[in-house]
């Protein structure tokens, strides 16, 4: 059996998904994608991403399965200087929990509240 990075995809569950969307497209810069849910249970949009390459796809997702909540899982963001996006996060209606800083050898990270409640992180190498 080869090795495998530990994550394949990832959901963030969302309460009001057009909220979390504009969120999330402002402080990535990027634009999100409608996908099919194959349950036909939830509403998903897809953050941009090349399956065949290194790292992890993953969606905002609206189920009525799960929500959103602080202090579980985090998803941390890959950036060129996690404090550019760090810098957004309050006028998108987050919150920065913990500001830039250094993780030692592997680089610097920002931990961020989204709009729904969600902790997330932003990582970056400078």
């Amino acid at each position: 059996m080869s090795k495998m990075n530990a994550i394949g995809w990832f959901d963030i569950y969302v309460s009001d998904l057009d909220r979390a969307v504009t969120f999330y497209e402002t402080i990535l810069d990027c634009k999100l994608e409608p996908i099919g849910d194959p349950t036909g249970e939830n509403q998903m949009m897809s953050f941009p991403a090349d399956m065949s390459v290194y790292g992890a796809g993953g969606a905002l997702t609206k189920s009525p399965h799960a929500s959103p909540g602080f202090g579980g899982t985090i998803v941390y963001f890959s950036a060129q200087d996690c404090a550019v996006e760090e810098a957004r996060v309050g006028d998108a209606g987050g919150q920065v929990v913990r500001p830039k800083f250094s993780i030692g050898e592997f680089g610097f990270v920002s931990l961020c509240q989204d709009s729904e409640g969600n902790m997330f992180g932003i990582s970056s190498m400078k």
